[in-house]
């Protein structure tokens, strides 16, 4: 594709596969050649060993043992020159262009110098037109030995994140032919990298750019940007060296070199005002340069012609008309008289570029283009002219000439000039002969021809595009044709080829490891084809969709656990999974000398006459550990340890513990003031535990509430007395001795008057009979209660519960006490009792 500018065919090759076979005749745009089998290329892509498959897919799969590339070699000098040199955009057919003088430009050549020298990054800021791209060419020869990587030049045009320009520096820099490594490893090589690193046509800033140079510590980066590019952030530490314009001396030094001659006084003049208008932008006399050439070719065609008689058959009027200098408004804004003078095939070059947004296609594409065998020649032509500039790899129009065209009417035709663009790249990107570096060059260019075609070309073109830019590693490119792709098959009703783009973007996705976006792309490709009962396209994707589901397993098990609380200090670590446990109040094991010796087991002593005090304590312990037995509701201890980080917990408002120890809380003052039940009960088994003293706080709070709680008790005592002041009748009936605990309540048919005298209970035979353990002091449903009276009077009313008198026995030496229970019915939602033990021959008090 490249013999008119004397290079090899190392671009071309007649057959599939990724080496280049020996040279051919040249394949030319112009010329079909005989369509060779399909392309299939084989590449490494991180961990996945990816085959780009044109017809129905590309394949992706797990590298196997064994077959991981070796870790990349760095290029020598002489790989990198050849490298250079292929960066740089191609040598035009034609005569040598004119080197253009750096005008004016020393002193921040050497400033630029200096400041890379000390590795340090610059920011060279410029407006368009201002010789950015002519200082970078000059600072890399002089900085060709600071580095031990040598002079890389990239360009940032269109490039917003810094993923590319990695990529990019990585491939220059290495030998890694076919390969694209994964971010990890592609940050891992860069970071070797020391090089200094020119980059042209900035477009990107603050956190990308921070993101650049962070990856690349060992590099020094010297940045051509426009004002209106985002500026870097203020940790980025870059120097920032602005580029203005050119003093009025050196703008006519420029412009007499770009003439070839000495100006006249009234040529200086012109471009004096020409430099006040444009505030010396070097762009400016490089067309005002072109403009003089083309009056002067003009004035001097026209003396010529004065020698010679004119015909009788020329158009041409016999008196010659001498060219006047352009006005300052031709000159500010000189693209419509630069492009009506030049030739119709350079023309028509002009119309294709302002088709495809600015893009000039390779000066081979012109002639099959614009149907001219030389329209090679336009790009030198138009170069000369200063209406192109150099971009990378390519020519684009300069600065305001697309605005300036366009307002004249070279914008006409874009639709039209766009389809046929697109047209010849679906068959040029399609051939045999082409190798996948040479699309990835046009790779602007046939995106814009794609943006500008109608949804047949366009998918057409994006068809045989994508595999190309998929083997060129230029994936970028591979993603926005695809997308492109995809939309265009839509609107077009192409089932296939929205399925096959699909697919192309899921593999894609899975290879930059954004599996949402992979599992979303491959079931939609397999859910297109299997409505088109493509069997092997769908093979093809649910192994991609396999690999996506793998990747995400991986990624789940090890993702860490959610944490619901923030940890406790010096807590274990983290359960695999969230627990929610009910927590007790008392841990159930002591863990310090004083606990374990509170919770030693206690053993209450069986019930004797002999002592009232041990009668009474012991029915005490046995009360509680009566309760503790029947009502405690021991916490579920979860299978696993549970850590603090990953557990969240919960405290019951009211613990059920046994109340064998101090009340702590409101129920338990109620509960002792009012058992459930108070009949001895034979010694349980020993608690193992016992219950820690409660916190300070929480302590202070609970004595409060009991406090509160007791002189609710004595309010409600001395209300009671009060009432019950008045003398009490008689009992209606005698004591009735009982050998066994009888529950009484009282008698509405028996009036008692309070100051009536109990009379004396008979003396009654000793007990024959023990009642049962845990034997239930209730009434018997059904049966209204015995009510056994005391031997002293009672100066309880009958509305409130009656002490307890215990009998004394006249047969047995020791007394035995006997239990009364009073049952009183309590106006809340609880029934409430209350019981009281007194020893044989002491005196009952009431209230």
């Amino acid at each position: 594709m490249d013999r008119t500018q004397g290079r090899t065919e190392q671009h071309e090759q007649p057959t599939g596969g990724s080496a280049p076979a020996a040279p051919t005749a040249p394949a030319t745009p112009g010329t079909p050649a005989a369509a060779g089998p399909a392309r299939v290329v084989s590449l490494t892509a991180g961990g996945f060993a990816l085959t780009v498959n044109p017809v129905d897919g590309s394949e992706i799969e797990p590298l196997r043992p064994g077959t991981e590339p070796a870790l990349p070699a760095k290029r020598d000098a002489a790989a990198r020159a050849a490298r250079t040199a292929a960066a740089r955009p191609p040598v035009l057919p034609g005569p040598a262009a004119l080197v253009r003088p750096l005008q004016a430009r020393e002193e921040e050549r050497e400033r630029l110098v200096r400041l890379l020298g000390r590795g340090r990054s610059v920011r060279l800021t410029g407006p368009s037109g201002s010789g950015r791209s002519a200082l970078l060419d000059a600072v890399a020869d002089r900085c060709a030995g600071l580095a031990p990587d040598g002079v890389v030049r990239l360009s940032g045009f269109g490039q917003q994140q810094p993923g590319e320009l990695l990529h990019a520096l990585y491939a220059t820099v290495y030998e890694a032919e076919r390969e694209r490594p994964g971010r990890i490893e592609l940050l891992a090589r860069v970071r070797e990298i020391g090089a200094v690193v020119l980059l042209d046509d900035l477009e990107m800033g603050g956190t990308a750019l921070d993101e650049l140079m962070r990856a690349t510590p060992e590099c020094a980066y010297l940045l051509a940007a426009t004002p209106d590019t985002r500026a870097p952030s203020d940790d980025s530490h870059i120097e920032e060296v602005f580029l203005g314009g050119l003093g009025k001396a050196d703008c006519l030094e420029l412009l007499e070199a770009g003439v070839g001659r000495p100006l006249t006084d009234e040529e200086s003049a012109w471009a004096g005002d020409l430099r006040f208008a444009s505030e010396g932008l070097p762009l400016r006399f490089v067309q005002a340069a072109a403009l003089l050439r083309q009056r002067d070719e003009l004035n001097h065609s026209d003396e010529d012609d004065e020698e010679e008689e004119p015909g009788v058959f020329e158009e041409r009027p016999r008196d010659a008309v001498h060219v006047p200098l352009p006005t300052l408004a031709e000159g500010a804004a000189p693209a419509e008289l630069l492009a009506s003078r030049v030739s119709e095939s350079a023309r028509a070059a002009l119309r294709i570029a302002c088709a495809l947004g600015g893009e000039l296609p390779h000066h081979a594409h012109l002639p099959a283009l614009v149907g001219d065998t030389h329209a090679d020649t336009a790009v030198a032509e138009l170069l000369a002219c200063g209406l192109l500039t150099p971009v990378g790899t390519r020519y684009r129009l300069a600065a305001g000439v697309a605005r300036q065209l366009e307002e004249v009417g070279y914008g006409d035709t874009a639709s039209e000039e766009a389809r046929t663009a697109a047209r010849h790249y679906a068959w040029w990107t399609g051939h045999a002969s082409v190798v996948p570096e040479r699309v990835a060059a046009e790779a602007d260019a046939v995106l814009a021809a794609l943006a500008g075609a109608d949804v047949v070309a366009a998918v057409l073109l994006a068809r045989t595009a994508a595999p190309a830019f998929a083997a060129s590693l230029h994936w970028e490119a591979w993603e926005r044709v695809l997308r492109s792709g995809a939309e265009a098959a839509r609107k077009a009703g192409e089932v296939a080829e929205q399925a096959y783009f699909h697919h192309e973007l899921g593999v894609l996705a899975l290879c930059e490891e954004r599996l949402d976006r992979a599992r979303a792309e491959l079931e939609t490709s397999i859910g297109l084809r299997g409505a088109l009962a493509d069997k092997r396209g769908t093979v093809a994707g649910r192994r991609a969709l396999a690999l996506v589901v793998d990747r995400e397993t991986a990624g789940a098990a090890v993702s860490p656990p959610l944490r619901l609380e923030a940890p406790a200090p010096g807590a274990p670590a983290a359960a695999p999974e969230a627990v929610t446990v009910a927590t007790p109040t008392t841990p159930t094991t002591p863990t310090t000398p004083a606990e374990r010796g509170a919770a030693a087991p206690r053993v209450a002593p069986s019930p004797s006459p002999a002592s009232s005090a041990s009668s009474t304590a012991s029915a005490a312990d046995s009360r509680a550990a009566s309760e503790a037995s029947t009502t405690r509701v021991p916490p579920v201890a979860p299978a696993v340890p549970v850590s603090a980080e990953a557990v969240t917990r919960m405290t019951p408002v009211v613990p059920v513990t046994a109340r064998s120890e101090t009340p702590t809380t409101l129920s338990e003052v109620f509960e002792d003031a009012f058992p459930l039940d108070p009949k001895p009960a034979p010694p349980t088994a020993p608690r193992p535990t016992a219950a820690p003293a409660p916190a300070p706080g929480r302590r202070r709070l609970v004595l409060l509430a009991g406090a509160g709680a007791l002189a609710v008790v004595a309010l409600g005592t001395v209300v009671s007395l009060a009432l019950s002041s008045s003398d009490s009748g008689p009992p209606a009936q005698g004591p009735a001795v009982t050998s066994t605990p009888t529950v009484t309540a009282p008698d509405p048919t028996v009036a008692n008057s309070g100051n009536d005298p109990a009379p004396e209970p008979p003396v009654s035979a000793p007990p024959t009979a023990t009642p049962e353990p845990g034997q239930s002091a209730a009434p018997t449903p059904g049966r209204s209660p015995v009510r056994t009276p005391s031997r002293r009077p009672s100066s309880t009313p009958p509305n409130s519960a009656p002490p307890t008198a215990v009998s004394p026995s006249p047969t047995g030496a020791q007394p035995t006490p006997t239990v009364t229970e009073t049952v009183t019915p309590s106006p809340s939602a609880t029934t409430t009792q209350t019981g009281t033990t007194t020893p044989a021959g002491s005196p009952a008090t009431g209230g």
